[in-house]
C-alpha cells in the first residue's frame, strides 16, 4: 500500500471477516455506545475521516462493496479466495502445504520467497517495488497528482 500511495495512486481495502462480528471502534465511545444501543448505522464523521458501521442481512459481494469507494485508483482486498477476480496470493509454506490458487484461472502472480511454478509470475515477499510495477501495468494505472502538492502564489 505504501509504495503505490507514494507513486501518487489511490489505494482502497476491503477486509473480508468470515467470522462474523467485528468492532471498529472502542467500547465506551460514543459511536460505540450508539451501536450498542441498537442503531442500525453508525456514522463516525470528522474533517479528515468517516467510518460506517451498519448492520447487513447478507455477506456483501466485492461487487457491491466498490459502491463505499470514491475516485480509488485500486481497491486492494484480502480474502474473497471464491469470487472470480483478479488474485495475488502471498504463500508461506509454513501456513499452507500449497498454494491455495494453484488452480484458480484469476490468479495473477504469486508472492512467495519458495521455488514454485504455477505459471504465473512469482515475486519474492521483499518485492516490493516489482509488484506495484506489475499491478500498475497489469491494470493500466495512472497515479493522480499528489493531493500534497501547492503552488507558489505571488
Amino acid at each position: 500500500i505504501p509504495e503505490m500511495i507514494n507513486r501518487g495512486l489511490k489505494v482502497g481495502t476491503i477486509k473480508h471477516d468470515v467470522h462474523g462480528r467485528f468492532e471498529m471502534d472502542k467500547p465506551g465511545k460514543d459511536s460505540w455506545r450508539h451501536k450498542h444501543a441498537g442503531a442500525s448505522t453508525t456514522v463516525i464523521s470528522s474533517p479528515y475521516r468517516i467510518g460506517i458501521v451498519m448492520d447487513v442481512k447478507y455477506d456483501h459481494s466485492l461487487d457491491e462493496l466498490v459502491s463505499f469507494f470514491n475516485d480509488m485508483d485500486i481497491i486492494l482486498t484480502e480474502g474473497y479466495k471464491q469470487d472470480h477476480k483478479p488474485k495475488l496470493e502471498i504463500f508461506r509454506p509454513e501456513i499452507t502445504k500449497e498454494p491455495l490458487c494453484k488452480n484458480d484461472k484469476n490468479l495473477l502472480a504469486l508472492i512467495s520467497d519458495s521455488t514454485i511454478d504455477l505459471g504465473v509470475p512469482v515475486f519474492s515477499t521483499h518485492d516490493i517495488m516489482e509488484v506495484a510495477d506489475f499491478l500498475i501495468a497489469h491494470f493500466n494505472l495512472i497515479p493522480s497528482l499528489k493531493s500534497d502538492h501547492k503552488e507558489a502564489v505571488t
